[in-house]
């Protein structure tokens, strides 16, 4: 199954297409044609529960101009993540997220443990994480809780007044103990515990490139969480192009891997550097009980492979891995 943002000529309509898992031959949607959502991006399924998660990104034809703030505030991005009846593709809820804080919901991803309930979203713009969680112990509608709140940085000489932190991507580890967030703009990854998820806990913090570190010409006139920018990151001898974005974790939980390239015209637009150099992979140590190290021994570096440069984005272990598995 395979989302889809559009229609044919480039509008904004949320669908699912399904491909036979033989031939990849096209098999029909999983909506029906008159319940399609508006907006749609990520999904992920719980088969036990019997319901699937989906979010939103924007129109298409306006995704491809870059990102331009007059666009959301014209309607063109969505801040709302839809709950399915997996079993029969009923539409059951549409929640709505705060205009702010919940604008463009992007990776949506559930407990690994097929008994679980709970799901976690984050906003990119918004640059918060949300907590998906039954309304009651026997409900069969869900409601959402912010567990997590980025605050923007107020600077000069960026698109604009203030930066976002641009959560991009989430992944919950194998053993469903850490959460983990990129943060595309602002240039690091967190990690949270989330044994109890309405009270997640920060356990690790690391900067990899982003826009706002010592060499990236942005003046930060307003910080609330950090006291000096980060230095740019050199590994190898290499400077690090674009922002940490996607990522993927071995299922031991031990190496954490991330790209920095999220999709061509932003990567153009933020980090026009990259169109040079290609995208960047790198690889983060994780730690028996949380917190994370840069390996600096590897890099992988898209922009040296014949007929380059390249923007490497998804990432998938071969045997299985933290965004491919689901358990029934």
């Amino acid at each position: 199954m395979i989302s889809t943002l559009g229609d044919a000529e480039g509008n904004h309509k949320g669908s699912f297409i399904l491909l036979d898992g033989k031939t990849f031959e096209p098999k029909g949607c999983w909506l029906d044609e008159e319940k399609s959502v508006a907006f749609n991006y990520d999904f992920w399924y719980q088969p036990r529960r019997d319901v699937m998660f989906s979010t939103e990104w924007g129109t298409p034809n306006v995704i491809k101009k870059g990102f331009d703030m007059k666009h959301v505030d014209e309607g063109h991005y969505g801040h709302s993540v839809h709950l399915f009846k997996w079993s029969t593709h009923e539409k059951l809820q549409t929640i709505e997220l705060p205009k702010d804080d919940g604008a463009v919901p992007l990776e949506v991803r559930f407990k690994h443990d097929p008994a679980s309930p709970y799901a976690f979203v984050g906003t990119a713009l918004g640059s918060a994480v949300y907590l998906l969680k039954p309304g009651s112990e026997n409900s069969s509608s869900y409601e959402a809780k912010r567990v997590a709140k980025i605050p923007p940085k107020q600077v000069e000489g960026w698109l604009l007044p203030e930066m976002p932190s641009m959560i991009t991507d989430i992944l919950i580890s194998m053993d469903d103990r850490f959460l983990y967030i990129s943060n595309w703009m602002h240039g690091d990854i967190r990690q949270y515990d989330i044994t109890d998820p309405e009270n997640i806990r920060p356990t690790g913090q690391i900067f990899l490139g982003g826009s706002i570190h010592t060499e990236s010409g942005i003046n930060i006139l307003n910080d609330l969480e950090l006291k000096e920018p980060p230095a740019a990151l050199y590994v190898k001898g290499k400077r690090i192009e674009g922002g940490p974005q996607m990522l993927q974790l071995s299922l031991d939980g031990k190496r954490l891997y991330v790209t920095t390239s999220l999709y061509r015209p932003w990567d153009k637009q933020f980090y026009p550097k990259m169109m040079k150099s290609g995208a960047f992979m790198l690889c983060i140590d994780v730690g028996d009980n949380g917190g994370m190290t840069l390996n600096e021994n590897f890099l992988f570096e898209f922009g040296t492979i014949e007929g380059g440069p390249y923007l490497g984005h998804e990432m998938r272990y071969p045997g299985g891995d933290c965004t491919s598995d689901i358990w029934i």
